[in-house]
């Protein structure tokens, strides 16, 4: 009789500890992603391609001469 009842209290306590942890609350804040804006800069490569293209365009006459 003592194992029936020690077999009782224990499937009885088990439910209660899977009812009790079932009701536990969790919250999950979600929070605005900012976007900031990326600047890039051509001018430079550009400046360097059109230094280049004069450099070598004078070598290019001088040798045409």
């Amino acid at each position: 009789m003592t194992t029936l009842k020690t077999t009782c209290l224990r499937l009885l306590l088990i439910i209660l500890i899977v009812f009790l942890s079932a009701c536990t609350r969790h919250e999950v804040e979600v929070k605005p992603v900012e976007i900031k804006p990326i600047h890039i800069t051509i001018d430079v490569n550009v400046r360097v391609e059109r230094a280049l293209e004069d450099f070598f365009g004078d070598l290019d006459e001088m040798q045409a001469e």
